[in-house]
């Protein structure tokens, strides 16, 4: 039995990241960035694809654990039978070393901790040849396969069956630390790491991070946290934005539905930017930015909806067979061929985050209008085309009612800058593709006989993404036909309370099987409901998403409602970027700004 998604805790240094479990194993990590070769890669198969567990050895020890204050240093405090301590957990964010802290501190009595470690290179196909040296008066840990390297210091180690283990003890009051180190295997190991200060300043990073945020009202806690999880997913160097720190962690348990969320997608980047500047929040935006133009430089007509951390473009999806997968499920998969997909949506997203930008004051750079200038001039020719819409169909492109509205909001924020902002461009001819998309979704993206919006010109069907027509402001939340809409994606969407995307079951997408709901899904019918006097449904939803997150304040994509757990990659930002603009809807509602 694989170890339950919601029990994974996130360490991150801004440049990668690592998952912890419960159980005291990192079973998931990547070195140097989140889309880098995993070398411990437990997590999608056993402890032989490579794992690094500190634990006591005692029989019938407990744990609890924490976040340290406003930061991603992991406390997890072990009670024995002969003693308490807390492991910590850290990845230093002050000198751009990529390393992983592992401190144990004995609060009480005396406790023998226990290490196994697997080093596993390259998705779990590289063993590395692994030898001791010795440095001052104790030894180190060397592990060395291809391009990768790792150095570990801390209690002696001894290789067996393929890993290396030993054990020691710690006695009340005293600290033990263990660090681990990646570097390219062509230079010398770097020298061991002042751990007393990469802790101290790390931690003071964050705490100055998150003193920017100020959160108050309702769920406060919630969207801080969720907030300083954005900032996680967010490469310190780069400015690209993670989809998730995770790759192949199912939708459906058991099944195909497997992708990989380490890259840049425009459309959650967006998202989280918007998310971001909602709460006053204008840190990194310049960044992200810069990364855009970096990203899309060029011709317009060769925008892909994602990328990577850098800019990449090459994202070619292959499955990795000799990974089990999580639970079985199969296949793995590294890459994501969605990059090479028509999704028009993702155009409408960046016009409105660079919007939202603007009014919340960020300063224009010599190429932030010429950015959306290009943008805009690839929809004047484009608009008309059908797309893959935003779930990435493998399917058939449709035209898609919610596509056809983000094109409708990409021209609408074109207008804005021109006639709000005094910026330079063909107003007249925004203003009259802005009429004809509109003309066009009322006409064919809408049912009378539901009097309900629809997932795609053609179709009765609906899709949960009809509940940002709001958002970007197409129509009033109290408009008959939105709320009729509504009513229609309650009656066919809402499983135990809980919104899917849209119904598997049409085809429309292309693949087998099925999924679980989706948590931004149903932080968006959160928004809806505030935004139209349904205070109280609107909170009871709210409350039920805020407790399917973990011990540590972490969401995944997807919850299966009837065993209870967390789904899909993780930590995932869409779920977190819709939880912050959800709380924000709900004490809009409640302040009466909405009435």
């Amino acid at each position: 039995m694989a170890v339950p998604i919601e029990d994974y805790a996130l360490i991150s240094d801004c440049y990668t990241a690592a998952l912890v479990a419960k159980s005291g194993s990192i079973d998931w990590l990547c070195m140097p960035r989140y889309d880098s070769p995993s070398m411990f890669g437990a997590l999608l198969g056993t402890e032989d694809n490579g794992r690094w567990l500190l634990a006591p050895a005692e029989d019938g020890a407990t744990a609890t654990r924490r976040y340290d204050g406003d930061s991603f240093t992991l406390v997890t405090t072990w009670t024995t039978p002969t003693g308490v301590v807390d492991v910590v957990d850290v990845m230093p964010r002050s000198d751009h070393r990529a390393d992983v802290i592992r401190r144990v501190r004995c609060l009480h009595g005396t406790v023998t901790m226990r290490q196994q470690l697997r080093v596993r290179f390259g998705y779990s196909t590289a063993m590395p040849w692994v030898r001791k040296l010795h440095e001052g008066n104790g030894t180190a840990l060397l592990a060395v396969a291809g391009p990768d390297a790792v150095i570990i210091r801390g209690p002696e180690l001894f290789a067996a069956d393929h890993e290396h283990a030993g054990t020691f003890d710690v006695i009340d009051g005293e600290t033990v630390d263990i660090t681990m180190t990646w570097f390219p295997s062509h230079r010398e190991p770097p020298p061991p790491s002042r751990v007393d200060d990469q802790v101290a300043l790390t931690a003071d990073w964050w705490r100055n991070w998150a003193s920017i945020l100020e959160q108050h009202g309702a769920y406060a806690d919630e969207v801080a946290r969720s907030l300083l999880i954005m900032r996680a997913l967010t490469h310190e160097e780069t400015g690209g934005i993670v989809a998730a720190a995770t790759t192949s962690l199912p939708e459906d348990f058991g099944g195909s539905r497997n992708w990989d969320y380490r890259y840049v997608w425009l459309r959650d980047a967006s998202l989280t930017v918007t998310a971001l500047v909602s709460c006053g929040i204008t840190e990194g935006v310049d960044r992200w930015r810069l990364w855009l133009l970096r990203a899309i430089a060029g011709d317009p007509k060769d925008v892909q909806i994602m990328y990577g951390l850098g800019g990449e473009r090459d994202l070619l999806e292959r499955e990795l067979p000799h990974l089990p997968g999580y639970d079985g499920a199969a296949p793995v998969r590294i890459g994501n061929g969605a990059a090479l997909q028509f999704q028009s949506d993702v155009i409408g997203e960046v016009m409105v985050a660079l919007h939202d930008a603007r009014v919340a004051g960020v300063p224009e750079t010599p190429y932030s209008w010429a950015l959306q200038r290009a943008l805009v001039s690839f929809m004047e020719t484009h608009w008309q085309a059908p797309d893959q819409g935003i779930w990435e169909i493998r399917g058939e492109p449709q035209r898609f009612t919610h596509s056809r509205v983000m094109m409708w909001a990409a021209f609408d924020r074109a207008i804005a800058a021109v006639t709000e902002f005094g910026l330079e461009g063909p107003v007249d001819r925004w203003i009259e593709l802005r009429a004809l998309i509109r003309e066009e979704i009322e006409s064919e993206g809408y049912d009378p006989a539901r009097n309900s919006y629809t997932q795609y010109y053609g179709t009765t069907e609906v899709d949960a993404s009809l509940l940002q027509l709001v958002d970007v402001g197409y129509c009033r939340a109290d408009d008959p036909r939105m709320l009729g809409t509504v009513a229609a994606i309650e009656s066919d969407l809402l499983r135990d309370g809980l919104l899917l995307r849209y119904r598997t079951q049409t085809g429309v997408d292309g693949l087998p099987g099925d999924e679980h709901p989706f948590l931004a899904c149903s932080f968006w019918l959160v928004c809806q409901y505030a935004r139209t006097g349904r205070l109280v449904e609107a909170r009871a939803l709210m409350d039920r998403l805020v407790g399917f997150a973990n011990d540590v304040g972490l969401l995944s994509e997807e919850y299966d409602v009837t065993i209870g757990r967390q789904a899909g990659n993780t930590p995932q930002a869409f779920s977190h970027l819709a939880l912050v603009l959800a709380a924000k809807a709900i004490r809009a509602g409640e302040s009466g700004a909405y009435g």
